[in-house]
């Protein structure tokens, strides 16, 4: 069988040493990848939408009869509470003038006054360059932070300052990102092993495995046009070092056991990683597959995260069974100092529970009252989803960083004194022979401010036509608004008008979320369903724990509302849900199919009651260990300064630390015991003969034998 012959090299006495020679040769060519694959982002995804919805053909089409449209626009703001002065108005002409060296074209607009005399703003188009945008953008940035007369306040805004903001949080934070994630695993290994050497083994694996995968996307991006972004890298650095780990807990967990079984310690790696090759290599499918169902999304940014990081999990998997191993083997037994495990004579023939005694008195009451247990575990779980209902979905651009940046503090001040919308106009294109009656149909939209004289191409084809809202354009009367002026200009016969802009990018954003998650979340669901199907060969447990793992996303959601709630980030998102989604499914079965797989192989040996309870009481304390410490990885998100990040954070750290102590070491065997061997209905356990039931185990030739 294959995990036979792949337990073969990482375990042998000479295979070890080719093992770890292979991993130096990848770990050569990998590191100087790794280090460039910054350079191969493109994050003009992020904000991107497919080309097909109504706001990217609208900048198609202004792109290609406007080319100056392609530039980004800078606005500089300028407000004094007590009424604008003459030396602030003088402040604002000087700036006009140094900043026309930094337009594209140099163009400035003119100065545009609020109604109420206290305010002040105009714009430039920047470079389309992107290195040239950041420079000119900082220039700007650092003239307006210039001695600024008292009491005047200053902000550059619009979208090139907002893209400058982004990049300027971000600065150095994939160093920080991997530091905190680095410096927590550690920290929880050190706790979990106890040990002084051990725990670096499996922190030099993961490492040299994100290495290998930061290097593999770098190519895959720079020759196959893998598009992978600061999102997509972040989540890939989280993947690998979280879901790597879980994978050494289990295996040295299991190598642990095996060590006081045999005398040699190849043999143990080698028994090891036979038994747990199949629960791993199930866990990294589920997660890769899982991922790569985002391929079906439409929205740019979702759809490149999925192969970005099953690469992450691919890498982790073959680190986790070869390197770890053959670093294990190499290291000897000392390796476990203080608690070195020795081999015992017999020791196969002894209670494998008897050295987990904390589990194993969890597991009592679990076998005493299960369905006491999984009903007030299921009604715990139903009552935290109450706390969905503190969350909403849409997250203004206002509330898009943990700290304050000057984008934002522009759009805040432009909103104070100007018409909401006045930041981010609406921009009709049409006919040209039709601009007339479509500036009249926009004209009479109800939450419309000004519409602007129309603008020719140079061809004489179209017009555009911008246009301010009263509302700010990330608010849901700004949406309604585009939607009637939608409905409006789509009416006007032979216009062929498109709107576009902020809202109308907004209003599509969330209707290829809606798609995407109508498309992506069942696919996700049948995914799994088939891997556990093949995994357990059984058709009620892998339901039973499908079902498990949606009540604990949903759960998690609520969970992560009180909690966001309270950190005054209660508002998603859109593409959070999806993601979130995800990742808890095909996250938060692993730790199932840890206990599944484990709770199969023993029921076979003694019986479903024992096998489930000896299941749960060996994998308790590792897959414990492992949620707590996949869990921590994603709470390392919150050192990044954007409420994306900490919303995935929260709530995939809540789902994971849920689905640990409540789902698989309550819920999941409570109800197994309830159901009795019906759990593994069609497969061959569940026709067991009674007596086989009661524990008494079967020894190899599949007769009975004393009960371990």
């Amino acid at each position: 069988m294959f995990p036979h012959r792949t337990a073969g090299p990482p375990a042998g006495r000479r295979g070890k040493y080719a093992v770890l020679v292979l991993w130096l040769v990848l770990l050569s060519v990998a590191g100087p990848l790794a280090v460039k694959l910054g350079e191969a982002q493109d994050n003009s995804t992020l904000g991107a939408l497919p080309a097909g919805v109504e706001s990217s053909r609208a900048a198609q089409r202004v792109e290609a009869a406007f080319p100056d449209s392609r530039r980004q626009l800078a606005i500089a703001v300028y407000v004094r509470d007590g009424g604008l002065t003459a030396a602030d108005r003088a402040r604002a002409d000087a700036d006009r003038a140094a900043f026309a060296g930094y337009a594209e074209g140099g163009v400035v607009s003119p100065p545009v006054p609020s109604a109420d005399g206290r305010a002040l703003l105009f714009s430039l188009p920047v470079s389309v360059d992107e290195d040239r945008r950041a420079e000119v953008v900082s220039a700007m940035k650092e003239r307006l932070a210039e001695d600024v007369p008292s009491g005047l306040r200053t902000a550059l805004t619009g979208d090139a300052a907002a893209e400058s903001d982004v990049f300027d949080a971000f600065g150095g934070m994939d160093g920080a990102l991997l530091l905190a994630t680095a410096v927590t695993v550690a920290l929880l290994l050190l706790v979990t092993y106890r040990s002084p050497v051990l725990w670096l083994v499996p922190l030099i694996a993961v490492g040299v495995a994100n290495q290998l995968a930061a290097g593999t996307v770098y190519l895959l991006a720079r020759h196959a046009g893998l598009a992978v972004d600061f999102q997509s890298q972040t989540i890939l650095t989280v993947l690998v070092f979280g879901v790597g780990v879980d994978y050494a807990l289990l295996l040295i967990a299991r190598y642990r056991e095996e060590l006081r079984r045999h005398a040699d310690r190849h043999a143990a790696m080698a028994t090891a990683l036979r038994r747990s090759y199949s629960a791993i290599c199930a866990s990294a499918a589920t997660v890769a597959l899982g991922l790569l169902c985002l391929l079906a999304a439409d929205l740019p940014a979702t759809r490149g995260l999925g192969p970005v990081g099953a690469v992450g999990i691919v890498a982790a998997l073959l680190a986790m069974t070869t390197l770890l191993p053959a670093l294990l083997v190499l290291l000897g037994r000392w390796v476990f100092w203080p608690f070195v495990p020795r081999y015992a004579p017999g020791a196969d023939a002894d209670d494998r529970a008897a050295d987990h005694g904390v589990w194993r008195r969890i597991a009592g009451p679990v076998g005493r009252r299960p369905r006491l247990v999984w009903v007030g575990t299921t009604a715990a779980l139903l009552v935290l989803t109450l706390g969905i209902g503190n969350l909403s979905l849409g997250l203004p651009d206002d509330e898009s960083f943990t700290t304050e940046v000057g984008s934002v503090t522009g759009q805040r001040l432009i909103a104070d004194h100007y018409p909401g919308g006045s930041a981010a106009p609406v921009e009709v294109v049409a006919a040209a022979d039709a601009a007339d009656r479509v500036v009249a149909a926009v004209g009479r939209v109800p939450g419309v401010s000004d519409v602007n004289e129309p603008q020719r191409s140079a061809d004489g084809r179209w017009v555009r036509v911008t246009t301010v809202l009263t509302d700010a354009p990330d608010s849901a009367a700004a949406r309604d608004t585009v939607t009637r002026l939608r409905d409006a200009v789509h009416a006007v016969p032979g216009a062929e008008a498109l709107v576009g802009g902020r809202t109308a990018m907004l209003i599509d954003e969330r209707r290829t979320v809606d798609r995407d998650n109508r498309v992506v979340i069942p696919l996700v669901l049948a995914v799994v369903l088939v891997i556990l199907v093949l995994l357990l060969r059984a058709l009620v447990a892998p339901l039973l724990l499908m079902a498990s793992v949606i009540l604990t996303y949903a759960a998690a959601m609520g969970a992560a509302g009180l909690l966001l709630g309270a950190l005054g980030h209660p508002h998603l998102f859109v593409g959070i849900p999806l993601q979130a989604f995800l990742f808890l499914v095909a996250l938060g079965v692993d730790y199932t199919i840890f206990l599944m797989t484990r709770a199969r192989e023993e029921t076979a040996l003694i019986g479903h009651r024992a096998g489930v309870l000896r299941a749960l009481t060996v994998t308790g304390g590792v897959i414990t260990s492992a949620g707590v410490v996949l869990a921590a990885t994603f709470g390392a998100l919150l050192v990044l300064p954007l409420v994306p990040s900490v919303q995935t954070g929260v709530i995939v750290g809540v789902g994971i630390l849920l689905d640990t102590f409540l789902v698989r070491s309550l819920l999941i065997p409570a109800l197994t015991l309830d159901l009795g061997v019906r759990t593994w209905w069609p497969g061959r356990l569940a026709h067991r003969p009674a007596g086989r039931e009661q524990g008494a185990p079967l020894n190899a030739s599949g007769r009975e034998r004393a009960p371990v």
